[in-house]
């Protein structure tokens, strides 16, 4: 329980400092993620499930993959324990939620969006730390 706790402040930290790729702000200033978005559960030895539900600032975002993609980079490179990630839009916040969650949660997908190079730099300037 206390381990829990500790994972779910420590995911909350990571996601808190994620710029939006066309605010100067961060995702938490924007309250696109806070800190009730974050949900850590057992599955295992030493093993969580990590579940972010992120709400976009319109319902039409056209961000919002973009944003799923930032917060999946930021947290698999960060979190320091055994983890699975799912990340989801929250429930009725945007038009396309259903196929955004998809796109979001497939590995292939995900691994793809990296190899673009003019994608990949948007998410490591949305990701790296404040100085």
């Amino acid at each position: 329980r206390f381990l829990i706790a500790a994972h779910l402040s420590r995911a909350a930290d990571i996601i808190r400092t994620i710029r939006d790729p066309e605010k100067p702000n961060t995702l938490e200033e924007l309250e696109v993620v806070t800190e009730n978005c974050v949900e850590v559960q057992e599955i295992g030895e030493d093993e969580y499930l990590v579940i972010i539900r992120f709400t976009p600032t319109v319902p039409h975002c056209s961000l919002a993959t973009l944003i799923g993609l930032c917060l999946r980079i930021k947290l698999q490179r960060c979190l320091p324990f055994r983890h699975k990630l799912e990340i989801y839009i929250s429930e009725g916040t945007h038009s396309t939620e259903e196929d955004i969650n998809k796109q979001i949660n497939d590995k292939e997908r995900v691994a793809a969006a990296m190899e673009n190079p003019n994608l990949r730099e948007i998410v490591e300037q949305c990701v790296a730390e404040p100085d």
